[in-house]
């Protein structure tokens, strides 16, 4: 029972910490590093000691938590990730309402633990809502700006959607097998297999950000950049790829299972490169790209390899976290959040410095972990197909240039004749968080050591794919090709995507739009054609019964007035009757009938009278008699 406390503590914690009101940044501090240094403690100790936990609800009901290898890798990975990031956001956010962000992004890594640990759909159910659910109130932090709550409602509708999915898998399961046990998923068949199969890939792929439900991601940037962080590196939309990676030993048995990952991955991989590349907004193309890098993730675990996909995860909130920090820290700087307009590589060298080495993962570059995460993807898409290898090259290749354009547009130098303008660098205690979560991205460079390469894969208890020199080739030169393009984009169309065709593709490569002529029209259409119906047929149908409920009314009012007041008439006609008649003969018949008993009882009393003579002999002679009649009554008795 212990393993429950793994996201007990953060959520209890956290609702507590949201709850306080206004608090120093300093005890923000420890109490976050406390609760999450705490949480990572007992996932340490959870998965050292292999904890289990049942929680018996009913005989049907039960909630049930475990480990494998691969969630026992995230669980730790979570708290790692979150500590630091929710300490830079002590440190780093505007002090209004900070004691309820931090209590809201602790209880949010609550409920990625229990997501990660649960061991059945209905467990999994639970934390998936609660990090739903705290994903919204983060979007939607600074409220005051209307905008920002409407970007958090759209983001919380359009994965409420995909939920729905999840929800269709829990009841086939239940209804196929009488439990929620991932266990029973294998034993289905039929259209319940396919039911419960591509609805955990739909929710799944509306959590992760993947097309069609990529454009949320970009209205989730209106939260704090310390959430942007957390959401993308380690809780709700890696939350979209664990599930399915940690489900695929079951689900990988379901007709067409693996071939919709791999599409859907791929599209999303080389639609949010392309996003990335177009985009001007330095958090919206860090959004585009982990659409993408989670796009490598699906193609991985559609190629049989979902230890492949969690390395890369891991990999990829080491080096994902800390650009989201950096971009916040530009965005303040500057006041801005367009590229064009940031070049601080002069204002805050140090944040630079620990920028380029988190960027190398995400351009893929050789000797950093992103690069190792990567190059497996391609070994793992190489057995399925050399020409998904070379797609998933060529998403490679998308990364190095968004992430050139990124690192050179926002810690780049300006001119020497620029306009100056006044810049303030964070202290090194706001540091403290990106420091930590880069000297992770340096950590896991270490990937590119066989033996330590071989030790993460059978700590996921697989076997790392084998590939050839020639993919290895032109991986590179893919990626050296991207970096180029990177270069040139950004010394000569460094506004791309700010005005424009650009601009307009930038956002999704128009999806959104299509989805509001697709979906949101109609359903507003057919809205508008309901109160219209509302109005035109069931209001003049109400209005019609009301009507003629009036109108009977009226006829029983008339029906009233004719038969009832009549029967009323001669019914007190009849009881007048029956009074005069009771006031001629009742009086004679109720007086004379105690008079009469009277004088009987009278006469009675008079006759017995005479028996009480007073002399003995009459008594015994009574007695006497007595005896005969009782003796005469019990022999006729016999």
């Amino acid at each position: 029972m212990m393993l429950w406390l793994l996201p007990l503590v953060p959520i209890l914690a956290g609702a507590i910490i949201a709850t306080l009101g206004d608090r120093s940044r300093l005890s923000l501090g420890i109490m976050t590093v406390a609760t999450l240094g705490t949480t990572l403690l007992l996932a340490l100790l959870g998965v050292s000691q292999d904890w289990t936990a049942t929680l018996v609800w009913t005989d049907v009901i039960r909630l049930s938590a475990a480990f494998v290898p691969v969630s026992a890798a995230v669980a730790i990975m979570v708290p790692t990730v979150a500590l630091a990031v929710v300490f830079h956001a002590t440190q780093n956010e505007s002090k209004s309402g900070l004691a309820r962000l931090i209590g809201l992004m602790i209880l949010f890594t609550g409920g990625m633990e229990l997501v990660v640990v649960a061991n059945d759909l209905l467990t999994l159910l639970i934390g998936w809502e609660l990090i739903g659910a705290c994903s919204w109130a983060l979007i939607s932090h600074k409220w005051r700006k209307l905008d920002n709550p409407q970007s958090g409602l759209y983001a919380f509708v359009v994965t409420r959607t995909g939920d729905l999915g999840l929800f269709a898998a829990l009841m086939a399961l239940f209804t196929a097998t009488g439990s929620f046990d991932y266990a029973g998923i294998q034993s289905l068949g039929g259209p319940l297999q396919w039911i419960v199969g591509f609805g955990i890939l739909f929710s799944a792929a509306s959590k992760a950000g993947q097309v069609p439900f990529s454009p949320w991601l970009f209205r989730a940037m209106a939260g704090p950049t310390s959430v942007s962080a957390l959401l993308h590196a380690a809780t709700l939309v890696a939350a979209g790829a664990y599930l399915v990676a940690r489900l695929h030993p079951q689900l990988a048995e379901v007709p067409g299972f693996e071939a919709t990952a791999i599409a859907i991955g791929l599209t999303t991989a080389l639609a949010g490169g392309i996003t990335g590349i177009l985009q001007n907004h330095a958090k919206r193309l860090l959004a585009a790209s982990t659409s993408a890098q989670l796009g490598f993730m699906f193609v991985a675990i559609g190629a049989g390899y979902p230890s492949i996909a969690v390395l890369h995860m891991i990999v990829h909130a080491t080096f994902k976290a800390p650009l989201f920090l950096s971009a916040g820290i530009a965005g303040d700087a500057a006041g801005t959040y367009r590229l064009d307009r940031l070049r601080l590589g002069r204002e805050l060298p140090v944040v630079a410095a620990l920028t380029i080495i988190a960027i190398a993962g995400l351009a893929g570059l050789v000797g950093s972990g992103g690069g190792w995460s990567k190059e497996e993807i391609i070994k793992a898409s190489e057995h399925t197909g050399f020409w998904l290898a070379l797609t998933v090259m060529a998403g490679g290749a998308l990364s190095a240039i968004y992430a050139t354009r990124f690192q050179l547009l926002a810690y780049g130098r300006r001119d020497k004749d620029a306009d100056s303008r006044a810049t303030s660098a964070p202290g090194w205690v706001a540091l403290i968080g990106i420091a930590a979560l880069t000297m992770m991205t340096l950590t896991l460079s270490l990937l590119w050591f066989s033996p330590v390469a071989e030790t993460a894969a059978a700590a996921l208890d697989t076997t790392l794919p084998k590939g050839s020199t020639l993919v290895f080739g032109l991986s590179l030169l893919f990626v050296f090709t991207g970096i180029a393009i990177g270069v040139y984009l950004v010394r000569y169309h460094p506004a791309l995507g700010a005005t424009g065709p650009a601009a307009i593709a930038s956002d999704w490569l128009g999806l959104p739009k299509l989805i509001d002529i697709v979906l949101v029209r109609p359903a507003d259409a057919i809205a508008v054609a309901a109160a219209r119906m509302d109005d035109r047929v069931v209001d003049r149908g109400i209005r019609g019964t009301a009507a003629c409920g009036d109108w009977l009314a009226r006829t029983a009012a008339k029906a009233d007035d004719r038969v009832v007041d009549r029967g009323v008439r001669g019914t007190a006609v009849f009881g007048d009757w029956l009074a005069r008649v009771g006031n001629r003969f009742g009086e004679a018949i109720t007086d004379g009938i105690p008079e009469a008993s009277a004088r009987l009882t009278d006469m009675i009393g008079q006759d017995l009278r005479r028996l009480q003579t007073g002399l003995s002999h009459h008594y015994y002679a009574y007695i006497i008699g007595g005896v005969f009649a009782i003796f005469a009554i019990l022999v006729v008795g016999a």
